[in-house]
This record gives C-alpha cells, sequence and structure tokens, in this order.
C-alpha cells in the first residue's frame, strides 16, 4: 500500500530533478546564480543514518533516482534488487503482473545502462577514490583551478540545485570554478565525508572577519580515477539535516 501511495504520488507530479534534467547545459560561467525554488530538487541523504552493508544497495537507489528512470521503474529496481523482493511479490505489492515486473526491471537496467553501470561507481573508502578526492580538496582549498581541471573527466559536470544552471566538460567547470573564487576569495576550508553512498564534501567559505562559513555540500562521482560528476548542494536546510556546523571560528594565535 504504501509503495502505491507514493508512486501515485510521484506520477502525479514532476520527478525530483536535477538541473541537468531540465534543460541544455550553460555555456557561460557569469551567468546568474538565481535559484529555482519552486522544483523540489533531488536531495542527497546522510550516509551516517544508514548500516555500512545497506550503503552499497543506496548507491543503486541514488543512481537510479538521479537517472531519468520513471517511478514504477524506479520502484521496480529498489524493490527487486536492493530490497530483494521477488518478482511475484513486487507485482503483488503494485497491483500488476510479474511479465509487467520483470519488463519494467529490463527498462530500468536499460535505462542505467545507457548513463553508465551503478557498478563501475566505486566505494568512497576505495583507496584510489579517496586518493583523487583528497587532491580534489587540496586543490580547492588553495584555489588552485588548473589542479582541479587535472582530476576532471573531459565529459564531467558541475550542477548546482536549487540554481537551475548546470556545466558540461572540465573547461566550462573550470571557467565556473574561477569565477567561485573570484567572488569568494582563496583559503576555504573542506570537510571530507560521505553521501549517498558516494564521496563528498563540505566546503567553508572564508569570512571577512576571520573563520570560515559553510557554503555548499558537494557529492561527488569518482570513475576511473576521475572525477565525472559534482552535484553541489547550497541549500542551508541540507546542512542540518548532515549535522554540519554552519560556521568554522578562525584559529587563535
Amino acid at each position: 500500500m504504501a509503495t502505491n501511495v507514493c508512486l501515485t504520488a510521484l506520477e502525479g507530479r514532476s520527478r525530483r530533478p536535477l538541473p541537468s534534467g531540465l534543460g541544455a547545459p550553460s555555456g557561460n560561467p557569469e551567468a546568474p546564480l538565481t535559484p529555482a525554488l519552486e522544483v523540489p530538487w533531488l536531495e542527497p541523504f546522510p550516509d551516517a543514518r544508514f548500516d555500512v552493508e545497506v550503503r552499497a544497495d543506496l548507491r543503486l537507489a541514488w543512481v537510479a533516482a538521479v537517472q531519468v528512470l520513471p517511478a514504477r521503474q524506479r520502484a521496480v529496481l529498489v524493490l527487486r534488487e536492493v530490497l530483494a523482493f521477488s518478482a511475484a511479490e513486487v507485482a503483488e505489492q503494485l497491483g500488476t503482473s510479474v511479465a509487467a515486473v520483470n519488463s519494467a526491471l529490463q527498462r530500468a537496467r536499460a535505462g542505467l545502462a545507457d548513463v553508465g553501470d551503478a557498478s563501475t561507481v566505486t566505494e568512497p573508502a576505495d583507496p584510489e577514490v579517496r586518493a583523487v578526492v583528497r587532491r580534489y580538496m587540496e586543490a580547492f582549498e588553495a584555489a588552485d583551478v588548473p589542479a582541479l581541471v587535472r582530476l576532471l573527466a573531459d565529459d564531467a559536470i558541475l550542477e548546482m540545485p536549487p540554481v537551475p544552471l548546470w556545466y558540461l566538460g572540465s573547461q566550462d567547470y573550470g571557467r565556473f570554478m574561477e569565477r567561485v573564487f573570484r567572488m569568494r576569495g582563496s583559503g576555504w576550508l573542506v570537510r571530507e565525508l560521505t553521501a549517498c553512498a558516494q564521496p563528498a564534501l563540505a566546503a567553508y567559505a572564508p569570512e571577512p572577519g576571520g573563520g570560515h562559513r559553510l557554503h555548499t555540500l558537494q557529492v561527488l562521482t569518482v570513475t576511473a580515477g576521475r572525477i565525472t560528476h559534482n552535484v553541489v548542494f547550497a541549500d542551508p536546510r541540507l546542512f542540518d539535516t548532515f549535522d554540519l556546523p554552519r560556521e568554522i571560528p578562525a584559529r587563535k594565535s
């Protein structure tokens, strides 16, 4: 019953998107950063709320949610491959046939294959992944855009809900980061964490009077030793969900 209620609600409204699902990428790094607060954006979940054994399955659910799968296909995929219900059990839960469940699962797998196999998304604790993320953090703290760009895949995506802009390619990614550091200065602090069973970081911007203020929560996808996707969340409401301190005081000399 709960599954069907949720599906009915999902099918009666727009799915929770990311900016890359709503239009073409921007080629203008100086475009206005105007949030679209009326859009029910996809949001990350904190790994600390889930057991370690569950996180690999949640990664699959996150990948499915980030991609373009319709609500019923997402439900079948999660019920079958994350929660391990049988096709008959899923059919009973969704009020449909086993054949329809199998068909939806096949279409869901094909939909994920079109944008990348979830199995290629490595664990946040993988040594290679951690090395890439830590180099990214060091470059970010130093406001070193060329070093950031060297860690990106050529077709890396940067998006920033609730701002509906997104950028495609390491060159435009770098041009936008040049703007960020020009606006907010250097001397950032970055804290490593995980979200959605993915590597993530909390970025703290320097304050004029000293100390740092939480600026964004960034969820990274690392594939084959390169960052392929960065979803940057700037909604302050999410910071409380992750129990992140809003400020880091200046160190006393």
